[in-house]
């Protein structure tokens, strides 16, 4: 089975640190994301993948090469001028995915979800597609996918996720509603192109799904508990990465220095990295080839040197706002 990994997007809620890289190219515990995806998806048999690039396309290739390291191959697929969304990137590598079932994963995921699982579901339904679902249990912000009552179909998608009210807690007479949300995972037939048209501009769902629910086809669930994160903002990637790292309390990229009179918390370090005398950092991230002055203190930010973000055409809407502070540009996360 083939695999599409999508990393053409932009990481505008990461901004400044996809200044020089696109999202799934950014450093995350000393190895690129889409590192990360291409081992996790190599665990399971997966060695044919096919990478989709528009944004920063060198900073991808640079993570990944032709995956030898990782014991896969990868072929590369470029979007331009424009971007294409999900169903126009499945369209430009139509001819590399080939006539067999394939897998979709979305680049800028962390999880140990059993492909395998999900792969046997999709084989014994008989689906034309398996989305694979995961329970929203905190209630975050992702929109609801809507299953038929013994959640082996998913049925369409519903409206944005939201936490319960005070009333809806106490009111035992209910029992809470927990929806499931998609994880960026799902596996299609070859059929899906006979609903992908040329040349097309947009998003699987309006393109494939939408068209496919109305015509009574089947798509299936599988519903997963598994450990799934997406690193979307620059605050979820802090609190994913202090989760990730268990025991330890600071990350350290390569070749940083470190004065021995800095205190230093829940934070993470790219590279070349510079700490100075009686400098504090709590929960702050710091990109590469920082360094932060003497007796500074930082609490809840993202810093980058100041020089990349005046050379940027213009800073992204979607963007945490951030402020010149010396040499270096500083994003505060609160």
């Amino acid at each position: 089975m083939k695999t599409m990994i999508l990393a053409a997007g932009f990481g505008t809620r990461l901004f400044p640190l996809t200044i020089d890289r696109t999202k799934p190219a950014i450093p995350f515990l000393g190895k690129p994301l889409v590192g990360y995806v291409a081992e996790y998806l190599a665990k399971f048999g997966l060695k044919e993948f096919v990478v989709n690039l528009h944004h920063q396309p060198d900073s991808v290739i640079a993570a990944l090469g032709d995956g030898s390291r990782f014991g896969v191959h990868i072929d590369y697929t470029r979007e331009l001028p424009d971007i294409l969304g999900t169903a126009g990137a499945l369209d430009n590598a139509r001819e590399l995915l080939g006539a067999e079932p394939f897998l979709i994963v979305n680049g800028k995921i962390i999880t140990d979800i059993d492909i395998a699982a999900a792969m046997e579901t999709h084989r014994e339904s008989g689906a034309l597609a398996t989305m694979v679902l995961k329970p929203n249990v905190k209630r975050e912000k992702f929109t609801i996918v809507n299953t038929s009552k013994d959640r082996k179909w998913v049925t369409g998608l519903g409206e944005m996720a939201r936490p319960l009210t005070e009333e809806e807690i106490r009111d035992t007479t209910h029992e809470l509603f927990t929806p499931l949300m998609f994880t960026g995972i799902h596996i299609v037939e070859p059929r899906v192109f006979d609903y992908i048209p040329r040349g097309v501009y947009s998003d699987i769902f309006p393109v494939f799904y939408g068209p496919a629910w109305a015509k009574g086809k089947k798509i299936a669930a599988h519903i997963t508990d598994a450990e799934w994160f997406e690193l979307s903002t620059i605050p979820r990637y802090l609190d994913i990465s202090l989760a990730m790292m268990k025991d330890s309390h600071v990350f350290t990229g390569s070749n940083c220095r470190i004065a021995r009179s800095a205190s230093i918390r829940d934070s993470v370090m790219w590279d070349d990295v510079t700490i100075n005398d009686d400098v504090s950092l709590y929960r702050t991230i710091i990109a590469d080839d920082v360094t932060i002055e003497a007796g500074t203190h930082f609490e809840n930010a993202a810093i980058v040197r100041a020089d990349m973000v005046r050379s940027c055409k213009e800073i992204p809407e979607k963007a945490l706002k951030g402020y010149i502070q010396g040499e270096n540009y500083i994003v505060p996360l609160n």
